[in-house]
Formats: structure tokens, sequence, C-alpha cells
């Protein structure tokens, strides 16, 4: 592990730490929304100004908070969150690739949905595959497509071999693809529920939930080559 690596845990254990406690926690939720001098916090939580004191340093040991002097009033305090040290408790995953593929068994509506919905909110390009393609894509998914306004244009499903290149971000999106996968062949997993065993409308609109959900919290992170 690097020493860049080892402190950046090391950090946010830190933060972790100083957020389990369950008055620590209760200024942060409401630092959320608004600064707050000690002396609010200290009525707002009905605690004696030593035990909100010790509080807040932990919270200010782990840069969870900061302090600044009021314009106004030189001698008041006033606190304010660190939102950037929240956000580092999520460590993004660092993707880089020229292309993505997502992948399910068929090609035939998870897959194809995810590239469309992925070439929407993405400047790098998606397409798709299947480890056993059906001949033609699901009705289903385009119907739930249309419902989103969402810009499917179906293509004939193709299987992996035919599609992937050494530089795509393999995304399997059903258990099935994933384990039919080699195990050597570098890949991200989605379990997403297959919509075909139903058909069903809410079945896929669902499932397009799912994946759009998936998708917002990757695309930032993947980073083109």
């Amino acid at each position: 592990m690097s020493i860049d690596r080892s402190s950046e845990l090391a950090r946010r254990v830190a933060v972790l730490a100083a957020l389990a406690d369950p008055v620590r926690l209760s200024i942060v939720d409401h630092l959320l929304g608004a600064d707050a001098a000690p002396s609010e916090l200290r009525a707002m939580l009905s605690i004696p100004s030593n035990l909100l004191a010790h509080h807040v340093n932990v919270l200010a040991r782990a840069a969870v908070i900061e302090r600044s002097r009021s314009e106004a009033d030189g001698r008041r305090i006033y606190l304010k969150l660190n939102h950037g040290a929240l956000e580092s408790l999520i460590s993004p995953a660092d993707h880089k690739a020229r292309r993505v593929v997502f992948v399910c068994t068929q090609n035939s509506a998870r897959s194809q949905l995810a590239a469309a919905i992925w070439n929407r909110r993405s400047s790098v390009p998606a397409t798709s595959a299947g480890t056993q393609p059906a001949t033609e894509v699901h009705p289903g998914a385009v119907a739930a497509a249309r419902r989103r306004n969402l810009p499917l244009r179906p293509t004939k499903p193709r299987h992996l071999v035919e599609v992937m290149d050494p530089t795509d971000l393999v995304i399997a999106v059903c258990d099935n693809a994933h384990e039919e996968l080699p195990a050597d062949l570098p890949r991200i997993h989605w379990s997403v529920c297959d919509p075909a065993r139903t058909a069903e409308p809410d079945a896929f609109d669902e499932a397009m939930d799912d994946l759009t959900a998936r998708i917002d919290r990757l695309t930032p992170s993947l980073q083109p080559l």
C-alpha cells in the first residue's frame, strides 16, 4: 500500500471516528444546513459548555468543522462544516477506458438500456454485448426507453468477443453474464434484476432506475484514455 493511500485511509478513519458519537453527529446534521455559534449549539443540544467544547474539538481535529470569527463581533466564533471531509469518506474507484461495454446474457434489455443511459450522461462512449446473444432487442426494453424519452437505438445483439477491445471497461449488468465470463477478465459487476423474467413494464422501469443510479455514481470517476 502506498504512503499516499495510507494517509488517505487514515484521514477517512479519523473522520469516521469523529462522527461516531450521537452528539457530534447531531452537530454535523445541524451544520449541514447552517453555520452556528457554540452557544447556539449548546442551547439546541442542552449540554454543558465544557462537553460541547470537547465534541467541537474532536470534530475540528478531524477537520470536519472549521472555526471563523464574526465580522460583526470579533469575540464571537462561528462553526461551519467542511463538506470536503464528508465527501472524502466515499473513495471513488479510479477507472480509465476508451469505451464502456455493458454486458448481459442476451444483450436484449439491460445492457442495451445501460449503454443508452450512459451515452446520455458521459462523453466516454458506451456500447453493449452479450454472452448468449438473442436474435433481437426485447420489446419491453424499447417500450421502457420510450416511456423515459431515452434515445435507445436498438442494435442487433452481439457476442462480447465481437465487440470487446483491451481498452474497454467491461460492466456486467447481470449475474449470469458475470458468472459466465472468464475469472481473469477485469470487469465491474452490477447485479441488476432481469426484467425479461416477467416482461412487466414495472420490471423494466425498475431496471432502468437501478442502472441510472449506478451509472450516475460511476460517470464522475471514469477518466477517458
